[in-house]
């Protein structure tokens, strides 16, 4: 079996935390032979624990780039805002490219990746993990099989969790649409993509609203100042009080990721420096966040099945829950419980689908798509990948319209935005 050489542009908490280690866990598939990150701790831990040299890590990814191509693959998880031309030079210079989601903020940026995509004879996939959980390979194996008739409508939720809204989205990489991508393509076009590859066919139509409703100055609590650290009179009956989350919530995995990314040394006294200085000590109704924290979509397909998606911020569990409705019956789910529901309205029998999958690693998907990477990578892309970039394009122009529906107050014609999209270009 041959071994697969890669390098990471980006070692943060998905690069680093979520992808890399597989080629820890399986030392015999893949190595790590270089990667570029402008944060020294996090670079100097990715070296150690990759054991790469020194003269194979770089603080930008320009600079790896101009070097010879030094591996088989790459991972590009950096920035949302950095990803396009990264990944050109990539593609380009003879790497097979893992790209992390969203490919880019920019729709015309996501058509041309598409392109080269096609253009290279390269495998190009993009990080929608959730198509490689057996959670949604069930519920998609349930449809094809004719389990509940002709899929006439989904309703899908995304719980964000109010502490996570308040960690990426609000204090975090990710609260500014200016400086990353909209909410509905930072956070939420893994749900567009999966509803598309459920359904099976293009999105037709598509419409949206939602805001910023909680999260803002106006609605910070009397007295309170920028930082939580600095006197907060609110620090007891406020949820998003920074040492509440950071330092004193022990109970699950989420809490010790949530950590490294506040800073590596996760000791208390290093934690309460970062949170005095750093962006996630702020308080969440003074920061420079402009992302919804709340939105609906709602979409009509070419196969005439209707779905309805909702992201929220203020849910106490994270997770997706989902209910198919078929001609025949109906299929309801909750990931984060791994319990999949299928009732038939023929019988009137309910049988209950229990997943023995772990609620880490996107439910077994950060696993998977490292494990289908790397096969493709090892065949050489004659297979193309589920989450292909020429495959992924339309959930990403689906969250870009549904963006524009959202601010403009209209519904958006797919087909004729893509279009628009072409004759800009």
């Amino acid at each position: 079996m041959k071994k697969v050489t890669a390098v990471l542009l980006g070692a943060g908490q998905r690069g680093a935390g979520a992808y890399a280690p597989y080629a820890i866990k399986f030392p015999e598939e893949l190595q790590f032979v270089a990667v570029a990150e402008p944060d020294k701790e996090r670079r100097e831990e990715f070296k150690r624990l990759h054991k790469i040299e020194d003269r194979y890590c770089f603080e930008s990814w320009e600079e790896l780039m101009e070097q010879p191509k030094l591996a088989d693959a790459i991972l590009i998880c950096t920035q949302d805002r950095m990803h396009y031309e990264p990944t050109i030079k990539a593609l380009e210079k003879g790497y097979h490219v893992l790209l992390e989601k969203p490919m880019s903020y920019d729709a015309m940026e996501c058509v041309s990746m598409g392109e080269y995509a096609k253009k290279y004879n390269r495998v190009f996939s993009i990080c929608h993990v959730l198509r490689y959980t057996p959670f949604f390979r069930t519920i998609k194996k349930l449809l094809e099989d004719g389990r509940i008739g002709k899929l006439m409508s989904i309703q899908q939720i995304e719980n964000v969790a109010y502490w996570h809204q308040a960690h990426s989205f609000v204090r975090g990489n990710w609260r500014n649409s200016k400086e990353s991508s909209p909410m509905i393509l930072a956070k939420s076009c893994h749900d567009m993509d999966i509803i598309l590859w459920l359904v099976g066919e293009n999105c037709s139509k598509i419409s949206s609203f939602g805001s910023l409703g909680h999260f803002k100055k106006e609605e910070a609590p009397a007295g309170a100042p920028l930082r939580c650290l600095d006197g907060c009179p609110a620090e007891k009956e406020c949820p998003y009080y920074a040492p509440k989350i950071y330092i004193d919530w022990i109970d699950n995995w989420q809490a010790d990721v949530i950590r490294k990314v506040v800073s590596i040394d996760t000791s208390e006294e290093a934690l309460l420096k970062a949170l005095k200085e750093g962006p996630y000590g702020r308080c969440v109704y003074h920061c420079d966040n402009d992302v919804v924290d709340h939105q609906v979509v709602n979409m009509e397909f070419e196969n005439g099945v209707t779905a309805v998606f909702t992201m929220c911020a203020f849910t106490y569990e994270g997770g997706r829950s989902i209910k198919l409705m078929g001609t025949k019956g109906q299929i309801r789910c909750d990931l984060d419980k791994n319990v999949i529901e299928v009732r038939s309205f023929v019988t009137g029998k309910r049988e209950d689908i229990n997943l023995d999958v772990s609620a880490d690693g996107h439910g077994g998907g950060d696993l998977g798509i490292m494990r289908d990477f790397v096969e493709l990578v090892r065949n050489e892309g004659k297979v193309e990948g589920v989450t292909s970039a020429s495959v992924s394009v339309q959930s990403h122009i689906m969250s870009l319209a549904a963006e524009r529906s959202r601010l403009e107050n209209k519904i958006i014609n797919v087909q004729d935005y893509i279009n628009e999209l072409k004759k800009e270009k």
